[in-house]
């Protein structure tokens, strides 16, 4: 079947209308480079450091490598299944600018991800005393492919920068010293790990780790119900002698920044949501077409592509009436 996208830009959401789409619109298009990395954030490690994170990109054929700059120096690449950088030997006090490319196996290089900002806080003048670990380490399986995790807070003569997660002995995401949980994707079904928490302050001391958790993952692939988007809720509206339902949702809590969203009408995907601008972190909304028929029952779910490229669970489906007229 051959298939037709509309792109519809308003107010920073761009829209894809796929009809006849079989899937999702997560892939690559060939011939093409690949696209813009979303969800890009950075935040300062240390007075020293800053901690650059990306959505993965899906691309064909697959995104081979990253290359992350600082304001128009490219300062390293990092191989395609890597979605963070640690950018070292900055100065304190001082403000930064990052953006990332994917280059896909075929050696195109997309174009850069949005800029985004962070800046390294003061020196601490002879500071050798790292944070304490982090206390009460604890974990849940949250379905087949994730893991939540939380801690108490770690303390620090100066004050706590960030906290890195490690799986087995490889630090697989940071997060700032103001957040003591994290849920953790990317996972395979019926597997187990081990996880660990450490502390850092704005000198670079890192504090022993805390208390290794050992979670073992569902079997199957339910895709991680702590990955759907929550509170999901749908109604219908007339305008202009047409109909549309309106959405909104709690997105899913995981690392990283959700960008893009698939939603699934009677059964079928139908629209996919790509955010051109800062998505919401709090309750998002969006509307679209469905028809001109008055009553015309229709069933509605969506489901959000999470910061490494997989998709999260569906959220709730709702049934929505159009009103007659």
């Amino acid at each position: 079947m051959r298939r037709v996208v509309l792109w519809v830009v308003v107010c920073g959401l761009v829209a894809a209308l796929c009809c006849g789409c079989a899937g999702g619109s997560g892939g690559g298009d060939d011939g093409r480079a690949p696209g813009a990395p979303t969800g890009v954030t950075a935040e300062a490690g240390s007075a020293t450091s800053v901690h650059v994170m990306w959505n993965a990109v899906a691309a064909d054929p697959a995104v081979s490598a990253y290359e992350v700059y600082r304001g128009t120096d490219k300062v390293q690449e990092v191989p395609g299944s890597s979605h963070m950088l640690d950018v070292v030997r900055l100065a304190p006090s001082t403000t930064y600018v990052f953006t990332v490319r994917a280059r896909d196996g075929d050696g195109r290089l997309g174009p850069r991800s949005r800029e985004v900002r962070a800046t390294t806080p003061a020196a601490a003048a002879a500071d050798r005393s790292p944070p304490t670990p982090p206390g009460a380490v604890t974990g849940r399986a949250a379905g087949s492919r994730a893991v939540q995790l939380s801690w108490t807070a770690s303390t620090d003569d100066r004050k706590v920068v960030s906290y890195d997660v490690y799986q087995g002995g490889v630090r697989i995401h940071s997060v700032g010293g103001g957040q003591t949980a994290t849920v953790v994707t990317g996972l395979r079904p019926g597997a187990r790990y081990s996880f660990t928490v450490r502390a850092r302050d704005a000198a670079d001391n890192v504090s022993p780790a805390g208390a290794p958790v050992r979670l073992t993952t569902a079997p199957g692939d339910d895709e991680g119900a702590e990955t759907a988007p929550t509170d999901f809720r749908a109604s219908s509206h007339l305008a202009d002698g047409s109909y549309y339902l309106d959405l909104s949702w709690v997105p899913p809590r995981v690392d990283g920044v959700v960008t893009e969203y698939q939603i699934q009408l009677d059964g079928r995907p139908a629209t996919s949501l790509v955010w051109g601008g800062t998505p919401p972190r709090g309750r998002a909304t969006y509307s679209f077409y469905v028809g001109r028929e008055a009553g015309a029952g229709h069933r509605v779910r969506l489901r959000a592509r999470l910061p490494d490229g997989t998709w999260g669970a569906f959220s709730a489906e709702r049934t929505v009436t159009t009103a007659r007229r």
